[in-house]
This record gives C-alpha cells, sequence and structure tokens, in this order.
C-alpha cells in the first residue's frame, strides 16, 4: 500500500529571532481536502509559520515538509507552481491592468494564461480586467489577489486574512471558492482574526500564543477541551407561572439555561417534556468564545 505524505508537515520546529521564539516546538499536519484556520493575536507566530511553509526561512530545529519534500530544498521550490499564496498585504503594481497582472504572476509559476479570464470572471471582476489596478477599490484589489493565489490549480492555499476589504456578498463568493477547492482535494491554510465568520467553513482550528501551539482539534474537539456551556432557548405560547430549576426568565415568554456539552441531550429531553413549548433554540459556544477561553487558559 502505497502512503501519501500530507501536504504540509511541521514537526517540533523552532524558529528563532534572536532571543525571542517566534516559533516554539510547534508540530502540525494539513491532509488533502482540509481547511484548517490558524488563529492567533499579532506576534503568535502565524507570519513566521506561512513563511516557514513557503521556503523563505529556515528554521532552527525540527522539519517542515511541503508535499513530501523539506520547504527549503531545490524539489520544493520547484514545487511552490502548486502552492497558492495571498499575503495579509498586497501589493499589486498600478498601472497594469487586472489582466496584465493575472498574466504577469501566471508568468512568473511558469503557467499558461488561456485561464486567467475564466478565473477573473470566478472571483467577479471580469468586467475591470482591462482598467489599471490603480483605479480598483480595496475588495477588487483583494479579489484580484486571491485569482493570482488560484492560478494553476493549486495542491495547498495559503490564505492570510484573505477577507480583508470584501464585502458581505464578496466574503459568500470567497467562501465558495473555497469550498470548491477544499472538494477537488486542496489543502487550505487560512489565517485570520475573522473567526466568527468561519464557523461551518473548518475543519480544524489551531490556536497560536507566543510561539507556542495551544489548541488543535475540529470544533467539537475544541468545545469539549474547552468546557464552555452550551445554551438552551425557550419560546412558550404563553407567560410561565412558575419558572423550572436551573432555568432564568430572559423576556415574557422566553427562558435560558446553560449547561455542559455532556449534559446537553439530556437537557433537550427534559426541555421539550416542559409544558407551553412552541420553540428551542440551541446555542454552542462560537470560534471567539473558544479563542479567548484558550488563550486565557495559557495566560493563567
Amino acid at each position: 500500500m502505497t502512503v501519501t505524505a500530507s501536504p504540509i508537515d511541521l514537526r517540533r520546529v523552532t524558529k528563532r529571532y534572536g532571543a525571542q521564539r517566534a516559533v516554539d516546538d510547534v508540530s502540525l499536519y494539513l491532509e488533502p481536502g482540509e481547511c484548517v484556520i490558524l488563529a492567533g493575536h499579532n506576534g503568535a507566530g502565524k507570519s513566521t509559520l506561512i513563511k516557514l511553509i513557503l521556503g523563505l526561512i529556515r528554521p532552527e530545529s525540527g522539519t517542515v515538509r511541503v508535499l513530501g519534500d523539506l520547504a527549503a530544498s531545490p524539489a520544493a521550490v520547484r514545487g511552490r507552481r502548486q502552492i497558492g499564496y495571498l499575503p495579509e498585504t498586497v501589493a499589486l503594481h498600478p498601472s497594469l491592468t487586472g489582466s496584465e497582472t493575472l498574466a504577469f504572476y501566471a508568468r512568473l509559476k511558469g503557467l499558461s494564461t488561456q485561464g486567467n479570464a475564466a478565473l477573473l470572471a470566478r472571483v467577479g471582476i471580469a468586467e475591470a480586467a482591462g482598467r489599471r489596478v490603480g483605479g480598483y477599490s480595496k475588495g477588487m484589489r483583494q479579489r484580484l489577489a486571491l485569482a493570482q493565489a488560484l492560478l494553476g490549480k493549486p495542491r495547498i492555499l495559503l490564505l492570510d486574512e484573505p477577507t480583508t476589504g470584501l464585502d458581505p456578498a464578496s466574503r459568500l463568493l470567497f467562501y465558495d471558492i473555497v469550498r470548491e477547492l477544499r472538494d477537488t482535494g486542496a489543502a487550505i491554510l487560512l489565517s485570520t482574526h475573522a473567526l466568527a465568520e468561519l464557523e461551518g467553513h473548518a475543519d480544524r482550528v489551531i490556536v497560536m500564543q507566543k510561539g507556542r501551539k495551544t489548541a488543535d482539534g475540529s470544533l467539537s474537539d475544541l468545545r469539549r477541551d474547552a468546557g464552555l456551556p452550551a445554551r438552551i432557548r425557550l419560546t412558550l405560547d404563553e407567560e410561565p407561572i412558575r419558572i423550572p430549576e436551573g432555568w432564568r426568565r430572559i423576556g415574557a415568554r422566553r427562558l435560558e439555561l446553560s449547561c455542559p456539552e455532556s449534559e446537553k441531550l439530556h437537557r433537550l429531553r427534559d426541555a421539550q417534556a416542559l409544558p407551553h413549548v412552541c420553540d428551542i433554540e440551541l446555542e454552542h459556544p462560537g470560534l471567539d468564545e473558544m479563542y479567548a477561553h484558550f488563550l486565557r487558559r495559557e495566560d493563567a
């Protein structure tokens, strides 16, 4: 049986800048068809990790493998056309048109420009393809930068704050594209502060703090690890005469109860048996809440 290497595989990686450990003994991996969020404050080590994966810098210790090769090796350099990268700060030449910009990046990767028009249409700026980038809005420049990251149908996508400057409709388009790429087997690492909007789009979340990995798992894994309560809200068809034990009133005909994840199903069954219930809502801890919890836990 042939074992396929993970597209991204870091093992016990440390990177120092002087006395500061920007990345401190971090191990992580991405599998094909997986979208992983990289979360952390500025200075947490997210950008350093992306530079290590790109082979722009080398670690003091540990190994960084990309598509099976050491990230800074000649073989990995040759394979960079299979990596799409969208940096946080996009620098595009203002005097070039959108079409010329995309053609420039295609030639850098040694790719044909034949599919560029379709790619510009895919990110929603086909009508502006002949206009100079200097006249683009911030959102249009971000879409063009995303288009260059998608050149060549990459097997790995590294996206640093990709929705910066995008309006809500453009963000929906972006996540549609991410889902399509994930479904075709691309491994996607998405570094962002906008955690709340990513619920439902990520397979795993990695939390970084001060260069170290403090959490790594699916949303359900992190919820169990965090131990944050779920909230159950009831709407009644008439005002209750007596408030059931454990519940609190949050309106004339609304009740709320907080409970551990382990008690959720039991509490939901109890809620269904209560009189005059006409609606039940279940709210899990969000990504923002879990992220804040893991940072507090590490500081404690």
